[in-house]
């Protein structure tokens, strides 16, 4: 008897992820791990006298779901499409991340990039995963 094996995120043969919900998960388990790891650093450098609790870029915590975004354009091999898309994603999701930057400001560098950073991601992995889809099939 063999037991069927589940990965995650689900892929399919091209390596492309199947399901929003799954990149979404991944993404947001990548910001998560994101911003833990910058307390950690930044309460160890506080503690050692290098600066003030709270002064890191929340920004920094987007960085393991660039590193998705990075591996799923990887996958999709359409060439113009998904660069077309990755630049719509980007631009639109910045802008998202930028404006939430903006309104939660006085809660400090940290938690205010914190906070840009997940608008961003999650922008962007929305705006991805239905983009490049619809140009993939409307370019046949």
């Amino acid at each position: 008897m063999t037991e069927a094996q589940s990965t995650f995120p689900r892929r399919d043969a091209d390596g492309r992820i199947l399901a929003v919900t799954d990149l979404l998960g991944l993404v947001l388990a990548g910001l998560v791990i994101g911003v833990l790891a910058l307390l950690v650093f930044d309460g160890g450098f506080a503690l050692l006298g290098f600066g003030e609790f709270g002064r890191a870029s929340g920004w920094l915590a987007v960085i393991l779901p660039a590193w998705a975004f990075v591996e799923e354009f990887r996958a999709w091999s359409y060439g113009a499409v998904r660069v077309v898309v990755a630049l719509v994603g980007a631009a639109v999701s910045l802008t998202f991340g930028l404006l939430v930057a903006g309104l939660f400001n006085e809660a400090g560098q940290l938690w205010s990039g914190a906070l840009a950073a997940t608008a961003f991601a999650l922008a962007y992995a929305v705006i991805w995963f239905y983009g490049i889809r619809w140009l993939a099939h409307r370019t046949g």
